[in-house]
């Protein structure tokens, strides 16, 4: 999603923001914002108003625990940045004869930055997204092979057993092996023609990414957060409170990148990123209480070298292995019981894979959706100091 796909079509000059504020109701209803005036209003009660929704949203988030990193929940969690990003657009649209004063000017012009290096994440996370799409095809491959409406004979046992292979070492972390990369390549690539799914597999990586072969997920996210810092009360006065809200739409989009490198396979990950929270805001409290509920996932046993920490990612991986060690204990001719026990595991997956098939379209939109709103936002910022430095 390069950022030129965006300029020409969405970016609207600063000058005209008020005119797309008032698009925002259409927004309001579609991301169920809640509604405030958009005028009258006094930078106070716009920063308490911004802060209380943030913390309230993070608290419904956490709230269930029983959907973290799901792809529903990574859908509510773009959500969240989305309808804030809008709303921090408004306050700073109300309040934007401040923006070009000392220390407000740096302080937009290091969040401007710290988006742009968002972009990088966005783009990571949408080959993340296409990476998942393959392994939907390798299990579309099992699920075809041991249709119970076949028989469970040796040469379709055979098809879904390497289809299961070959999912089980394309879903490796990299960070495990060095050349982890390089067997799957060599694994989605081997001679066999009328394979054309493992055809073009193998040269995924090198066809379909955008970001580069030395691209870090965990260095672009300590690049964001580079430098981060609660503001000071001097500078918290100096801008009637609008530094404060600079520093709590940086933590936020700092946080959703995080958890979007936490949740979806890309380049490098890594999760060790320091979060500058302080407690004097509403909003850390809920927001650490999902920084360490995704951390505490992390680190246990079964999802230590998980190549993203998504629930239906762990779901797969937990089907291919069971399915795997399944398919090496069938003998021939196929037990009654062992082709029922293998007809179960098929069903477990299918549900598995409809949930992917259901989910990632939506998750896709949504990210490219943040991508473009992160892009429009950076050229109204531009596009008002422009005129604010430029001649009269």
């Amino acid at each position: 999603m390069p950022a030129t796909d965006c300029q020409g079509s969405s970016a609207a000059p600063f000058s005209n923001l008020g005119r797309s504020i008032l698009s925002l109701r259409r927004d309001q209803a579609v991301h169920s914002m809640d509604s405030d005036t958009v005028s009258g209003s006094s930078p106070e009660v716009d920063l308490e108003s911004f802060q209380r929704k943030i913390s309230d949203r993070f608290m419904d988030l956490s709230s269930g625990s029983d959907e973290l990193l799901s792809l529903a929940w990574v859908q509510k969690l773009l959500d969240l940045f989305l309808v804030s990003q809008d709303e921090f657009r408004v306050v700073l649209f109300n309040n934007r004869s401040q923006l070009h004063k000392a220390p407000m000017d740096r302080l937009i012009a290091e969040y401007s930055e710290r988006s742009v290096k968002a972009l990088d994440v966005c783009n990571a996370i949408r080959d993340g997204i296409e990476q998942i799409r393959q392994w939907q095809k390798l299990i579309e491959i099992v699920l075809i092979a041991l249709d119970d409406r076949r028989m469970l004979c040796e040469g379709q046992v055979r098809r879904a057993k390497k289809a299961v292979i070959d999912l089980a070492i394309s879903m490796l972390d990299e960070k495990d092996s060095g050349t982890a990369l390089a067997h799957r390549n060599r694994s989605f690539g081997r001679n066999n023609l009328k394979d054309h799914h493992n055809r073009s597999l193998g040269h995924f990586r090198s066809l379909s990414w955008s970001v580069s072969r030395s691209w870090s997920a965990a260095r672009q996210l300590q690049a964001i957060g580079n430098n981060l810092y609660a503001p000071k009360g001097n500078e918290i006065m100096a801008t009637n409170g609008l530094a404060a809200l600079v520093f709590t739409m940086s933590s936020l989009l700092l946080f959703v990148m995080w958890a979007l490198v936490a949740a979806i396979p890309c380049q490098d990950r890594g999760l060790q990123v320091h979060f500058p929270v302080s407690r004097q805001f509403i909003w850390a409290g809920p927001m650490m209480v999902l920084h360490e509920k995704i951390l505490e996932e992390s680190k246990k046993r079964e999802r230590r070298n998980a190549c993203g920490l998504m629930r239906e990612i762990h779901q797969i991986e937990k089907s291919t292995r069971l399915m795997n060690e399944l398919l090496d204990s069938i003998q021939y001719p196929v037990a009654e019981e062992k082709e029922g026990e293998v007809r179960q595991k098929v069903k477990e997956l299918s549900i598995v894979c409809e949930t992917i098939k259901e989910g990632l379209d939506p998750l896709e939109r949504h990210v490219r959706e943040v991508f473009h709103k992160i892009v429009r936002s950076r050229t109204e910022g531009l596009d008002c100091f422009g005129r604010m430095h430029g001649p009269d």
